[in-house]
This record gives C-alpha cells, sequence and structure tokens, in this order.
C-alpha cells in the first residue's frame, strides 16, 4: 500500500504494519468505525487510538523513528492536513481535550486551556494537531499535541506521567501584545521567569557575575535551538554551587515545572538527582535587549548541559523549551 506522506517523508505506518499489531482485531478493518473497541482500564490516549478508523490510523499514526519525533518549534502541526476540528468526531475531540488537561497539574488546567485558545488568534485554520509515534507493541508508543505556542507528549501506554519521553516539548504565550511588558502580564509561563530570579537573587555576588554573560542566547531555529552541547557552555556551573544551592536549583526547577501533570515532574526530578546531572548544569541569564526595561529581573535564561536544554526566552514574549534526554 502506497504510505502517506508528511513534509516530504514517508516515514507513516503501512496498513500492514497495522494489521500486524492489532493481530486478532484484524477483520475489523473493514468497519468504518474505530478498528478496537477501548476499554475502562485504557489510558486516555490509548482510547483516542482505539477510536481512530482506519484511514485516521494511517494518516496520523507515524512510524517510531519518524524524524518529527525530535523535532520542536513555536509554531507546527504534526500533522498540517489533519486538524482537531475537522478530522475528528466530536468525542474524539473530547478525548483530545481530556488527554490534554491530563497533562497539566490541576491548578494549571484552565491557564493552559487558556493559552491553546488565545494563541489560535480567532483562526479556526490555527487549530491543533495530534499524532502517534510507533504502535501499541512498541514500549515507548507516544503521543503528540502541537500547535501555536504548544507541543506537548506523553507515553501513550498509560496515564501516570513518565516524563517526557526524551523528546523536546514547547510553551509559550502573549497574553495581551505581542511585545510584552516587563511584568508579562497574564502569561500563565511568567511565574517561572519569577522562580528563576527569585533563585538568582540568592546567589553571592561572584556567582551572579559569572551567571549573567555578555554573548547573546540560543536562536530559535528548529535545527539548533535543543542542540545539546558538550563544550563552551555558557555561565554559571552547577558543581561550583554549594550543597544546598545545589538543592534549591533543583527544587527551583521543580517548581517552575509545576504547570505541568505532577508525575512528569516527579520522573524528571528523579533523572536529574539519580544522574546527578545539577553538577553539570550551567545557567546563563542575558542582559540588554533580552532585560525588558532594563530593571535586571531577567527575561530569559538558560538551563544546560550535554543532556539537557531548558530555554526560557521572554523577549518580546515567552518562548519556552524543554528538552531532557531519556
Amino acid at each position: 500500500m502506497k504510505l502517506h506522506s508528511l513534509s516530504g517523508h514517508t516515514h507513516l505506518l503501512s496498513r500492514r504494519e497495522l494489521i500486524q499489531f492489532l493481530g486478532a482485531t484484524i477483520a475489523a478493518y473493514a468497519l468504518p468505525k474505530a478498528a478496537v473497541a477501548a476499554t475502562e482500564t485504557d489510558s486516555l490516549p490509548m482510547q483516542f487510538f482505539k477510536s481512530l478508523s482506519e484511514e485516521q490510523q494511517l494518516k496520523i499514526c507515524l512510524s517510531q523513528d519518524h524524524p518529527k519525533r525530535q523535532f520542536v518549534s513555536n509554531w507546527w502541526y504534526i500533522c498540517p492536513e489533519q486538524r482537531l476540528h475537522t478530522f475528528y468526531t466530536a468525542e474524539q475531540q473530547d478525548l483530545v481535550r481530556q488527554i490534554f488537561d491530563s497533562l497539566h497539574s490541576p491548578q494549571y488546567r484552565e491557564k493552559m486551556t487558556w493559552q491553546v485558545q488565545k494563541d489560535l488568534m480567532g483562526q479556526i485554520k490555527n487549530t491543533p494537531s495530534v499524532a502517534f509515534f510507533g504502535t501499541p507493541a512498541h514500549k515507548d508508543f507516544e503521543f503528540i499535541y502541537t500547535g501555536h505556542h504548544v507541543t506537548r507528549r506523553c507515553n501513550a501506554h498509560t496515564d501516570a506521567g513518565l516524563g517526557f519521553g526524551g523528546a523536546p516539548i514547547f510553551y509559550g504565550n502573549f497574553a495581551k501584545a505581542f511585545k510584552e511588558t516587563k511584568n508579562h502580564e497574564g502569561n500563565p509561563f511568567w511565574y517561572q521567569g519569577l522562580l528563576f530570579n527569585e533563585f538568582y537573587n540568592a546567589l553571592d555576588g561572584k556567582q551572579r557575575e559569572k551567571i549573567l554573560v555578555s554573548q547573546t542566547p540560543r536562536g530559535e531555529k528548529p535545527s539548533e535551538v535543543i542542540a545539546m552541547r558538550k563544550t563552551d557552555l555558557p555561565g554559571l556551573c552547577g558543581a561550583d554551587l554549594a550543597k544546598d544551592q545545589q538543592e534549591k536549583l533543583i527544587e527551583t526547577m521543580g517548581l517552575m515545572l509545576a504547570c505541568f501533570r505532577p508525575s512528569d515532574v516527579a520522573a524528571t526530578l528523579r533523572v536529574i538527582r539519580e544522574t546527578n546531572l545539577v553538577e553539570r548544569l550551567f545557567l546563563s541569564c542575558y542582559g540588554g535587549a533580552f532585560d525588558i526595561g532594563e530593571d535586571k529581573v531577567w527575561d530569559t535564561w538558560q538551563i544546560e548541559s550535554p543532556e539537557l536544554v531548558w530555554y526560557f526566552r521572554g523577549v518580546p514574549h515567552i518562548h519556552a523549551y524543554f528538552h531532557l534526554m531519556a
């Protein structure tokens, strides 16, 4: 069977591959409705997957090693021709809404939904797009949700957070104006900037001098923004922090991730602790044009190592990229 093509790549699952993992349900492919009936014990992503028709599966189920699996951008669509408002039933759209809600902590869900709706910019054409990487036969079967200022991922087998799967996520927003003021009024992610600045203010004078670098931060080309540098990392090294400061940094990172599902945050912090990643982290912040109002409340900062990229850019509004290797 001819494969469906996405952005010049022919990496979608073939009908044969789909049939292989469906096994005993092969006969259901003749039906226009869902290939497999979902059960009450299925995770939300699995319920959504099992609700898909054959046509839907062939168009949004991508190969496990699809090149877009490690891609991220501030505005993109994993399956541009298959949007939530046109390609799915009302029941399926509701399942996607439930999945999206489940990826965030309860106290932030309303804000996260508001961000997606706000960044439609009043245009239905900006509706998000979703997909799967791999098949249920793969341990790392992944659900992905993409759109304007939003990329979220999760393991599709479970509603328990396992971290972000070693692939990048994106979050951002401009709440009231494209060029935000120094207070980022209404932006649901500025709380992270305030937490980073709280950590900065707890450093001593020499540490503050080192964390504030004169070079410009990362560019935002998709091929570069999450590139993991092994050398020449700018800023203050975590190995040069006192033990209590290292612990404060880990706690701050956990608080900054608080908008996401608590179990994903716990899994992320566990990796950071178990690999002693804090010793290899470099922290940097940026002044000049990257400090709105030149008030030394840093709007733009990076936390990075050969295994992690966390880039928070507050100019002209907030764009944030998080990528921790599995």
